[in-house]
């Protein structure tokens, strides 16, 4: 699929369809647990394929699991049946051990488990594009570290976190060359932990290893969108630019509004239905007000996307998740 043409036809249509980032809650379409899901890869690309038959979205969106990654380095992780999972407790901690960090193969780990779901998944969807998820490069090195400990380290041990930083570069690469290798149109770059640094310390920790990334693996027929759910975003947004994706996506601590008027207006940027207070706790009544909300704010920017404000929760229910692209609907037919 010509992928800059997609962007292209998608920046052009006055009537966008949203992009959600959706695919945890197949498991109550399937009647499974979280934990049978993310170590099938069959269910996973039937799950994806299941939600592509329900909802008119401008793609299928894989997984946000922030765990894969971290888990194939030698990290710890908590499963539960109705959560997405966590990593549990820090394998660098000192210098030391940041320089015997082993780069796994992909593969390690479920990383084999998740690329197989993508090449299923794009055997059973072919009517639009099929993204696969990856940690970015700060998450992955924090998740690593410990997230409070990484924030710490930026001032502390930086060259700990810069050696860290590499090797997750490294294996990212070659993690995002295995999804291209099975048909994936793109990758989701999840890199929320950034959103907690300040501009200065982005700029120098997140932003060289993302472009590093983004340069090794992007073109006419491979995306990468940038997510960040952090609140610091709009006063990082120059640095976030100059990482070259694609598109962007931007979570519900942030204004929409006031972002679009920091992003170019030939840049598709997506965001940002709050997920847990609306498509997990929310109301179809509430759901359909905020994204409208949103919408009405945000749709005379020609280059935004509705979309939930990062990964819908497992537990989320369908109802809402059907009122919010009743919503898009409704917007559009009313303009």
């Amino acid at each position: 699929m010509d992928m800059k043409k997609w962007l292209d036809d998608l920046k052009a249509t006055p009537h966008k369809k949203a992009m959600p980032v959706l695919s945890f809650p197949c498991i109550s379409l399937m009647g499974i647990t979280v934990r049978e899901l993310i170590s099938d890869s069959s269910l996973q690309a039937k799950g994806m394929k299941m939600v592509a038959d329900r909802v008119r979205s401008a793609a299928s969106v894989s997984m946000m699991d922030l765990s894969v990654e971290a888990e194939a380095f030698g990290s710890q992780i908590k499963v539960s049946d109705d959560e997405v999972p966590t990593v549990v407790g820090a394998i660098v901690t000192s210098e030391e051990e940041a320089d015997a960090l082993q780069v796994p193969a992909v593969g390690a780990g479920r990383t084999g488990k998740y690329v197989e779901a993508i090449k299923k998944a794009c055997e059973l969807i072919t009517d639009r594009p099929v993204f696969a998820g990856i940690i970015g490069p700060f998450s992955l090195s924090g998740r690593l570290m410990d997230v409070t400990e990484a924030l710490v380290n930026c001032y502390t041990e930086p060259d700990m976190v810069h050696t860290t930083m590499k090797k997750a570069t490294a294996f990212l690469i070659e993690y995002a060359k295995a999804y291209k290798a099975v048909g994936a149109n793109g990758i989701v770059m999840a890199e929320p932990l950034t959103g907690l640094l300040s501009p200065a310390m982005a700029e120098e920790f997140s932003e060289p290893y993302v472009k590093e990334i983004v340069d090794a693996v992007q073109d006419d027929s491979f995306l990468v969108i940038y997510h960040n759910c952090g609140n610091n975003t709009i006063q990082m947004i120059d640095s976030i630019l100059r990482t070259g994706s694609a598109a962007y996506h931007f979570g519900n601590s942030i204004s929409m509004k006031e972002m679009l008027e920091k992003v170019p207006a030939d840049i598709i940027t997506m965001g940002n239905v709050d997920p847990a207070a609306q498509f997990r706790s929310g109301t179809v009544e509430s759901i359909k007000a905020d994204t409208k909300r949103i919408m009405s704010e945000c749709c005379s920017h020609p280059n935004f996307v509705i979309s939930s404000g990062c990964d819908i929760p497992p537990a989320s229910k369908w109802e809402n998740i059907d009122a919010f692209f009743e919503a898009v609907e409704e917007f559009y037919a009313a303009k």
